[in-house]
């Protein structure tokens, strides 16, 4: 019988530490949550908080597509595939510099 669980995958990568370090600011360090920890005076420790777990669960996600464990990708993205969600309409968008 599987159950779901969450686990700490004890390698350490220090490129997969750096890239998840550079997504969670990317996806939201400067965007409209920094603007919400001012609106509802958020402290530095809870706002590190933030930020740590999601470079974990960044992190996590690295590792299992460079194992190519596409099953364990597959698995967390049904799960959290939650109709009730806060999104809709999602734009795919980047950033990053262009030739002009």
């Amino acid at each position: 019988m599987k159950i779901w669980a969450k686990v700490t995958i004890k390698d350490k990568n220090k490129e997969v530490e750096s890239v998840a370090k550079s997504l969670t600011n990317y996806l939201y360090g400067y965007g409209p949550i920094h603007d919400l920890c001012r609106k509802y005076n958020i402290n530095q420790n809870d706002r590190k908080l933030l930020d740590q777990y999601t470079a974990n669960r960044v992190a996590g996600l690295l590792m299992l597509y460079l194992s190519k464990d596409i099953q364990r990708i597959n698995d967390i993205a049904n799960k959290y595939n939650i109709d009730a969600v806060n999104m809709d309409n999602i734009k795919p968008e980047i950033e990053g510099y262009i030739e002009k």
